[in-house]
């Protein structure tokens, strides 16, 4: 699609038009204008278009590094296993690219050295960042996708509601494992290894 580029300059106040005609308009952008694109702010590509996502928060950041040392430990013996961080976009399927907060990759599935970024994922981790977009993005939008690209575990860690929430894929869509509060012991399935004292990894 065509777009032409305002004659009129943006007048203080509004947003920079002549930056945002540079780029594709909403439900046309590609993987690569995706991955082209540079920006202080974390994006996801979804059905060919762009998501500003929040930046996080220094609360989000301990959870996340607390949790990303728990998985470490118990993969250390692993050396093929995978175990990351966002930002690092994950393509899903065509057209949708994800930045899950953490995700872990199973040696047998690890990428090869010349991959840029994964495609497949074994565990994907999202922290919910406050806001009902947020939410809904996590809780609704992430567990479909996550489901469609076969990831066999999604975990959702709640810092508003001190929850986490365990899921795991059972016939193409997500089944409840467990919904653990403060004082419990997180669990799943894949790293069985992997247990999580909820109120430990909240109050990171």
């Amino acid at each position: 699609m065509t777009v032409t580029t305002p004659q009129i300059p943006s007048a203080n106040g509004e947003p920079a038009w002549e930056a945002a005609y540079m780029l594709p308009v909403q439900g046309s952008w590609s993987e690569a204008d995706f991955l082209k694109f540079h920006t202080n702010r974390m994006a996801e590509l979804v059905d060919g278009r762009l998501e500003i996502l929040p930046m996080p928060t220094l609360k989000h950041q301990r959870i996340l590094i607390w949790l990303l040392d728990a998985i470490r430990k118990i993969v250390f013996d692993q050396p093929t296993a995978t175990v990351l961080m966002a930002p690092l976009p994950t393509r899903l399927f065509p057209g949708t690219i994800r930045e899950p907060d953490l995700l872990y990759i199973a040696p047998e599935n690890a990428p090869g050295p010349d991959v840029d970024y994964p495609s497949h994922l074994d565990l994907a981790v999202e922290i919910v960042s406050p806001g009902k977009d947020a939410r809904k993005r996590d809780y609704e939008d992430k567990r479909t996708d996550y489901a469609r690209a076969g990831i066999s575990e999604y975990w959702i860690v709640d810092p508003q509601e001190n929850l986490v929430t365990v899921l795991v894929l059972q016939d193409g869509v997500y089944a409840e494992h467990g919904v653990f509060r403060m004082g419990d012991i997180a669990s799943g399935l894949l790293l069985p290894e992997l247990r999580v004292d909820v109120s430990a990894l909240l109050n990171a």
